[in-house]
């Protein structure tokens, strides 16, 4: 069977890290190819990375790494300051899990992120991938990558017909990737140039379907078995469909008379865990009625008025969100009124933001309660 290992020479590498230099996108956590690195800077990236896309992470790291420029930095932050510095990113176990993880390099390892890959898994939110990224990228250690972009030019160059969920799949795709990573230190590129060249390859390049890949401009096309049959669009093959949970929220947008709007703090697990939301209740057989929301809220159901309604979508579920909103004083004191302006200083998921801008003629106009 074909391996990219039995072309893979100091020629091949070479051939993959210049195209790498010359075609590599400007990151603000990437720097000259090369040159080293924060490796503060690679984990939070690689964090921030995970299942969001390039765009996103564009726009918070830049803020993020400004506010929490070390792990101590981090590590003495409280959560609700992480949070907020977190919000619109999505997946906020992430930003809980860096958190813990700063603790833990400033607790363990004296401040200092740690080198190897058997080290960096002991921090939490810490995979296999991440801890292979930050080993090679920022210490040039010999750890191989796969992500989702890792994988799809892998299975391509291959030619194989595969999920990328597959067991034996990322087996296979985990030993090419070392191979390749172990090949780049024997040469002048090192293992994080060719383990970066790789993934950007992948991101710029080599496209998922249905976009067609831009083979004309692969280094690596010449020995491209899915190009040569062209197989391209039809590798890897789907990942089986996830049956997505159908959760029926109601969330009330609630002003008094100053124009401050209340919110409350969500536990520790679930959805959005920490995360500060409008008094909101949720469902799994249907929507909640405006009298249950009232009740939760301590209101009278007469003063919320229903302004509007989406859903939004995340990978396991479709959350579907009613919104009414209405200028009273709960009956009974709870959460915390924050003023429209201070809302960018807590933790909101987008959802929240949203449900938020549809009350916006509440916050706009608020009346005096009666």
């Amino acid at each position: 069977m074909f391996s990219l290992l039995s072309v893979v020479n100091a020629r091949t590498i070479d051939t993959l890290a210049r195209w790498f230099r010359a075609n590599a996108r400007t990151l603000p956590w990437r720097g000259p190819i090369g040159a080293p690195r924060d490796p503060w800077a690679v984990l939070v990236s690689e964090t921030m990375l995970q299942q969001t896309q390039v765009a996103r992470v564009l726009e918070r790291f830049p803020r993020f790494i400004r506010r929490f420029p070390t792990a101590q930095s981090l590590a003495a932050a409280p959560d609700h300051d992480v949070l907020a510095e977190w919000a619109g990113m999505g997946y906020y176990r992430r930003a809980r899990n860096l958190h813990a993880a700063a603790r833990m390099i400033v607790d363990r390892f004296d401040g200092a992120v740690p080198r190897t890959v058997e080290d960096l898994l002991a921090l939490p939110g810490v995979g296999r991938y991440t801890a292979g990224a930050v080993a090679s990228i920022a210490f040039g250690d010999v750890a191989p990558i796969v992500d989702g972009n890792v994988a799809r030019v892998l299975l391509r160059v291959h030619g194989r017909k595969a999920r990328v969920d597959d067991r034996e799949t990322q087996r296979f795709l985990w030993e090419q990737a070392a191979n390749l990573a172990a090949a780049g230190a024997k040469g002048r590129q090192g293992a994080g140039v060719v383990n970066e060249a790789i993934m950007e390859l992948g991101a710029t390049v080599c496209l998922p379907a249905p976009a067609m890949p831009r083979c004309e401009e692969c280094p690596l096309a010449r020995w491209c078995v899915a190009r040569r049959a062209g197989a391209q669009a039809r590798i890897p093959l789907p990942r089986a469909a996830a049956n997505k949970k159908t959760v029926y929220c109601a969330s009330a947008v609630v002003v008094d008379s100053r124009g401050r709007v209340l919110l409350e703090q969500r536990g520790d697990g679930g959805m959005w865990a920490g995360l500060w939301q409008t008094p909101t209740i949720e469902r799994t057989d249907r929507a909640p009625t405006r009298a249950e929301l009232a009740r939760a809220a301590g209101i009278a159901a007469r003063q919320l008025h229903a302004c509007g309604g989406f859903t939004h979508t995340t990978t396991h579920r479709e959350v579907e969100f009613r919104v009414y909103a209405g200028a009273a004083k709960p009956v009974r004191e709870r959460g915390r009124w924050v003023a429209p302006g201070r809302l960018g200083e807590l933790g909101l998921s987008s959802a929240q933001r949203r449900v938020l801008s549809i009350g916006a003629g509440v916050l706009r106009t608020p009346t005096r309660s009666r």
